[in-house]
Order: C-alpha cells, then sequence, then structure tokens
C-alpha cells in the first residue's frame, strides 16, 4: 500500500481485475521439405510466395515443398514456417542438383552428355554448340565445341573429336574446361556429331536423384532443432504438412515403412504439442479400394491431432511446363486458413473450393465415398458447375466426440486463447476475489466465443459453464498452490447428414391455413 506523509490529493491507478482474454492465430502452418536453396533444418517464417523464392527459391523437379506453400497461399494462407531438409547451408549445398543435357549424334543414336561442373541453379544458364572446327581432320571427324552463358561466349574447344587421344572431345574438355564435363554415352570412332547442334543444360534447380534422406531427416531433433522435431518451439504453428514424404517415397528415398514412420511421427508431435493438427498426403497413385485398404490395414492412425486427404490434385507445374499430380496437404492447409478468416475456426473447413488445382488424379462415385468417409478418408471431390471441393472433415480418430475436425480445432483455440491469456493469475493470491476475477474474465472470453456461433445453445448457460469457487479448490490443494478452474463448453457440430422427408401430401377439406 502507498504511505501518505503528508496532507494533499493522490492520484493512483489501479486495476479493475478484469483482464480481457484476446483469441490466438488459429490458421499458422509449417512445411518440412525439399527445396532448391536456402536454410537447411531451420523454422524460417514466410508471409507470401515473394519471401518463399528469396528464401528457398521457386518450383524445383523431385519436390513439392513449393507447390504446397504456393497452394498455402493461393487458397488463402497468411503466414507459414518452412524447415528445409536434405541440404546443408545457405551457401551453397553439396547435394543440390547438376544441370546436364544431350548433343545429339546421328539419327536416334545417343550422343555427348554434358554436364555443368557447379552444381545448382547456375548452370542451368550454360548453352552448348557445336559447329566446324578450324582445321580439317581425317574423315572430316574433328569438331568445335562452343560453350556460353547466357549470350556470352565463355570457352570454345577446338579441333576436338570423338576419336581416342590428346584431341578427344572428353579429355580435352576434362583438362582445360571449368563450366562443363563431357561424357561419351556410346564412344566410338564411327560416332559423327551433328554440326550446328545445341543443348541449354537444365535441371540445376531439380533434386538430384542420388540425395538420400531418412525418416530420421523428417522428424529431426527438438534440442538440436532439426526437421520438424524444431517446431517445438514455435508455439503459434497450428498446422503440420510434410508434402515431400510423397516425393522421397517415389524417387525411392523411403519405403513404405519409411513413409508410415514419418507419419506416425507427424501424428506424436501434434499429440505431444497438443495444440496442432498434422494434415496427412496418402501414398501416390492409389485408386478408391487400395487408399481403403492402406487406410484400414496399413496405415491404421487413431489420432484427435491428424487427418488425411485424397486424391492428390493436379496442378500446373511452372518448372516443367505441364501439368502434375501433388499431394494436396498444402493446398487444404490454405483452405483451412481461408475458412478460419471467413467464417471462424468453428466452421469445418469443407464444402469449401480448391483454388489452383486443375483436376484430380481420380473422380471418385458416390458409392466409393460411401466407403472412404466413415474410415475418415476426406474426400476432394469435383462437382459438375460448382469447380473442385473438399468434401469431408474428419479427424483420424475413432472417438465420436473428436470425430470432427472443427471441435479439434475450436478446443485448440479455446486452450490456448486461456492459457496464454491467463498467464497473469500465477503467484496471485489463491482467495475468492482471484476465483471470481478468474471466472468473470473466462466467462466474458467464451461469451464471446458464443455469440461468434462456435458453441451451441440459445443462452450463454446453455453453451458453456465456468466453475472456480471453494468447491473446487479446497484448502488442501490451496496449501498447495493450485488453482483450478473447471470449463465445459458444447461446441456446434457440421451438418454433415442433411436428410430431407418428402412424403405426398393429399389436399383437402379441413384443412387450415
Amino acid at each position: 500500500m502507498p504511505t501518505y506523509l503528508s496532507p494533499g490529493v493522490y492520484m493512483e491507478e489501479v486495476s479493475s481485475g478484469s483482464k480481457p482474454i484476446e483469441g490466438v492465430g488459429t490458421a499458422v502452418a509449417a512445411f518440412v521439405g525439399f527445396a532448391e536453396r536456402g536454410p537447411a533444418n531451420q523454422p524460417t517464417l514466410v508471409t507470401n510466395w515473394t519471401q518463399f523464392t528469396q528464401n528457398f527459391g521457386a518450383f524445383v523437379e523431385g519436390s513439392y515443398l513449393a507447390h504446397a506453400v504456393y497452394g498455402y497461399f493461393l487458397n488463402g494462407g497468411g503466414a507459414a514456417y518452412v524447415v528445409r531438409i536434405g541440404g546443408n547451408d545457405d551457401a551453397g549445398d553439396a547435394k543440390a542438383a547438376i544441370a546436364h543435357g544431350e548433343l545429339p549424334a546421328g539419327e536416334g543414336k545417343p550422343g555427348l552428355v554434358v554436364k555443368a561442373l557447379e552444381s545448382g541453379p547456375a548452370g542451368d544458364a550454360i548453352t552448348v554448340e557445336t559447329a566446324d572446327a578450324s582445321e580439317a581432320g581425317e574423315n572430316n571427324d574433328q569438331f568445335k565445341l562452343i560453350v556460353k552463358r547466357g549470350d556470352k561466349v565463355e570457352e570454345t574447344h577446338d579441333n576436338v573429336t570423338l576419336r581416342k587421344g590428346a584431341n578427344n572431345v572428353a579429355t580435352r574438355v576434362k583438362t582445360d574446361s571449368k563450366l562443363i564435363s563431357v561424357e561419351e554415352v556410346r564412344g566410338g570412332g564411327t560416332m559423327e556429331l551433328h554440326k550446328g547442334s545445341r543443348v541449354g543444360l537444365s535441371g540445376g534447380t531439380g533434386i538430384p536423384e542420388s540425395m538420400q534422406v531418412s525418416p530420421s531427416d523428417y522428424v529431426g531433433d527438438s534440442s538440436d532443432r532439426t526437421g520438424f522435431g524444431g517446431l517445438e518451439a514455435i508455439d503459434e504453428v497450428t498446422m503440420l504438412c510434410v508434402p515431400d514424404l510423397t516425393a522421397a517415397l517415389e524417387r525411392g528415398m523411403l519405403d513404405m515403412e519409411g513413409f508410415k514412420a514419418v507419419q506416425l511421427a507427424m501424428i506424436a508431435h501434434c499429440e505431444l504439442m497438443a495444440d496442432r493438427v498434422a494434415i496427412l498426403d496418402p501414398p501416390p497413385s492409389m485408386n478408391a479400394q487400395q487408399i481403403k485398404e492402406w487406410r484400414v490395414d496399413v496405415a491404421g492412425y487413431d489420432s484427435k491431432y491428424a487427418t488425411l486427404y485424397w486424391p492428390r490434385l493436379k496442378v500446373m507445374d511452372p518448372s516443367r511446363g505441364k501439368a502434375i499430380f501433388i499431394p494436396p496437404s498444402g493446398h487444404m492447409a490454405g483452405v483451412w486458413a481461408r475458412n478460419d478468416d471467413t467464417r471462424g475456426v468453428h466452421k469445418a473447413p469443407a464444402n469449401e473450393v480448391v483454388r489452383g488445382a486443375i483436376s484430380l488424379e481420380l473422380n471418385i462415385t458416390k458409392g466409393e465415398h460411401d466407403q472412404l468417409n466413415p474410415i475418415a478418408v476426406n474426400c476432394v471431390r469435383s462437382f459438375p458447375g460448382q469447380g473442385i471441393r473438399v468434401w469431408g472433415a474428419r479427424t483420424l480418430s475413432s472417438d465420436p466426440e473428436w470425430r470432427y475436425l472443427n471441435v479439434r480445432r475450436l478446443f485448440n483455440f479455446v486452450e490456448e486463447s486461456i492459457l496464454s491469456g491467463t498467464n497473469w493469475v500465477v503467484f496471485e493470491p489463491n482467495d475468492q476475489k482471484l476465483w471470481d476475477s478468474v471466472r468473470r474474465t473466462v466467462t466474458m472470453f467464451l461469451r464471446r466465443v458464443w455469440r461468434d456461433g462456435a458453441l451451441f445453445g440459445r443462452t450463454p448457460a446453455e453453451a458453456f459453464f465456468v466453475k472456480c469457487d471453494e468447491e473446487n479448490n479446497p484448502p488442501e490443494n490451496r496449501d498447495a498452490g493450485i488453482l483450478t478452474v473447471e470449463i465445459g463448453i458444447a461446441p456446434v457440430k457440421p451438418a454433415e447428414f442433411v436428410v430431407f422427408r418428402i412424403s405426398q401430401f393429399s389436399g383437402g377439406a379441413g384443412l387450415e391455413e
């Protein structure tokens, strides 16, 4: 208490005892996968596509990470953390892909394979041309190899030949070139290159086939801040996506056991954190029967902190100039974010258009959907005149209380908001005044949640309760320094099955309007 020593008027600022709880963010995604460049095993915040390309490069062959992040922002995502695996550091990556190309040698015959010496995207700027040699050799078998970077001639290897000897093109280039290497696919003196042929090297922005990853690269370690284990230090993450798990399976870097091991680790991570949900991708190229068997007999996941979407989406790939099929997790995370922004976390993120999807890997029938929905496979479907839409909103839990995704995410939102908004309570005197203050603060927050339509009930009393009094705070708990607040909420459930009962009606006398 202040001390008053002399007569006068004093001004004091006092707390009203009510400290409002602010709602936490509900749509911050985390992506783990392969990238062209960027910091390795370091969660990096990006808030738009431009920031992603500045840090990690754009679309690369052999990786779905960029497509997932692009789909996330395209569908309404606002912030994301990206963890790049399979790389070394910012300056240079020994595992980066090497640009390459092939100079033809006769009709239908393989010729010279040309590779950039520098790995990564720098090699994509190199072109190699053949021209007549300055000196005519025996049987006119000599030629000139011209190496350009852009429009500038960087190297010229003159009077080289496919024959063995000091002037062999592979030998000369290996000795003199600082930009390329040359390999004869089928060596032989009878091979003759087309003069005036040209090849632009490409593939430097892809993920090399030789790169190997293991489940531990994805899982990482929380103490070393690697993999998605490093995301334990970032509280605001609410969604976890690992799109390049599918890429690793397709390229033979992982087998199905490794694929399942990583997804189990994703689920374990989200259950440990208890504030985020894993968005799982299906194995590639599965039909409805195969995905059902995989979900039930192989995967068998049972968690209220995970969800699964199928089938894969068809999108344009600017790096290849054609459409490809990609895992749906990134686009789904964007749909969640858009739904949270426009409707609220309590609204099931379903019956929403998937932006950027050209088509689906498989258009399923209603009968197939009838088999998949009860086992919690959230289907993405194409409807005539309505586009491609998310048509499922279930978790992978067998517990009916946690069947719906919006219920799980609503509880995450409420729990995290109350947790972060009541830190001021710690070390306060544990008495009736504190109980009243806590009860009032939580009640005001839940009343706002109810008014937003997230809780079921015509009145706040029907929608929730908050109990903090002598009954649940007996003397023995107070002596142990424990304050207990019991909260109950009635979440709204989605109208998943809409039933209209129609019967014949016979009009006649005696009916009142």
